[in-house]
């Protein structure tokens, strides 16, 4: 089977959940049997892969150069992980080429949130639906993305396949102790710094938490709009923030074996949580929201780790009960973060793509 597979960036150019889940496809399905794959997004480009160009620039200025770029030949399967880059419908040079879409989440809902106006909001997503009209099948993360898809965008549902994301497990050394040299635990949050994240319940419910955990320090994880507000809250905070900015991969990874738990607080337009994969594969445990698809990662571990989003309450109630020892041990998060291996979720992705060719 031939695939030929096009996403946003490339993750090693700009780093972010939808990059690191293309590029983490990529090469699963480079590695997997029987398969042919080549992949095209912007930025510096993984073994074997193109690019369309280096990453910036306005969406249309790329949309256009991702679409003057020639597509692969012969090809069984088209995998689009942006919906608007890249060729709209199979290329000419394989017409009859089946035609797989990733939902990554509502780019037109997204903007809302993000404050854009009703205009805008209204303008993308029609282009959004413009880009699905070709689609033979799509692929979303999870149910309440399925529900988006078919409520909000009229997609049929016999279309839309949930399969969840995958995570590298060779990337991410398990630990059963915590690097720290020192008593006090850390907990560890990885986010975009953009509103609709939640680290803003996160950082109210830090006082409640050294409370009853003194010294307890919550490291933050990344960039984003939201940064000089959530600083300032940090900074009128009594208890022990800290904000690492963005982050290298090893300097991440050694960040999640330092830290007891991670938390994953998000209030709105989750599709998964990449980031609670992550942590369970290091052997911590992730306590998430019941926002979206980022539930799934931690159902059949512990369903105790999910609290209601927006909580102040609940989410320090829950850390500091994980921080005292209410939590899986580090062997049963590794053994769980197992059933997400890429080489798995790639052999649900050929399935599919064996049903649409």
């Amino acid at each position: 089977m031939k695939i030929y597979m096009t996403g946003s960036e490339w993750f090693s150019s700009r780093q972010g959940g939808l990059n690191r889940y293309f590029e983490g496809l990529y090469l699963a399905m480079a590695a997997a049997k029987g398969v042919q794959v080549s992949g095209a997004a912007f930025g510096d480009p993984a073994a074997g892969g193109t690019s369309w160009g280096p990453i910036g620039g306005s969406t249309i200025s790329r949309v256009l150069a991702s679409r003057r770029a020639p597509d692969e030949t012969g090809v069984d399967i088209v995998d689009k992980h942006f919906s608007l880059y890249g060729s709209p419908k199979p290329p000419k040079t394989s017409p009859h080429a089946g035609m797989v879409v990733h939902f990554q989440g509502p780019w037109a809902a997204e903007s809302s949130v993000a404050g854009a106006s009703d205009l805008v909001r209204r303008a993308k997503a029609v282009v959004e639906r413009g880009a699905y009209k070709h689609a033979d099948a799509f692929v979303v993360l999870s149910q309440p993305f399925k529900e988006i898809l078919a409520n909000d965008y009229g997609m049929s549902p016999d279309k839309i396949h949930i399969i969840p994301p995958g995570v590298d497990i060779d990337d991410f050394e398990f630990s059963e102790e915590t690097t720290l040299a020192t008593a006090a635990p850390r907990v560890l949050c990885v986010r975009r710094l953009e509103k609709r994240m939640g680290i803003d319940v996160l950082i109210r419910a830090w006082a409640e938490v050294d409370r009853h955990i003194p010294g307890v320090e919550l490291r933050i994880v990344g960039t984003g709009t939201f940064e000089q507000e959530l600083r300032a809250m940090a900074a009128a905070s009594p208890a022990k923030i800290t904000f690492l900015g963005r982050l290298d991969d090893d300097t991440l990874r050694h960040e999640y074996k330092s830290a007891s738990i991670t938390a994953v607080p998000s209030l709105a337009l989750e599709g998964f949580g990449l980031i609670a994969l992550e942590s369970l594969a290091t052997g911590r445990a992730p306590i998430v929201t019941d926002c979206g698809g980022l539930p799934d990662a931690v159902r059949g571990l512990d369903e105790s780790l999910i609290v209601p989003r927006g909580s102040v309450e609940a989410l320090a109630d829950r850390i500091v009960q994980a921080l005292s020892g209410r939590v899986p041990s580090a062997r049963e998060c590794r053994a769980h973060a197992e059933t997400f291996a890429w080489n798995v979720i790639a052999q649900r992705h050929l399935a599919l793509y064996e049903g649409v060719r």
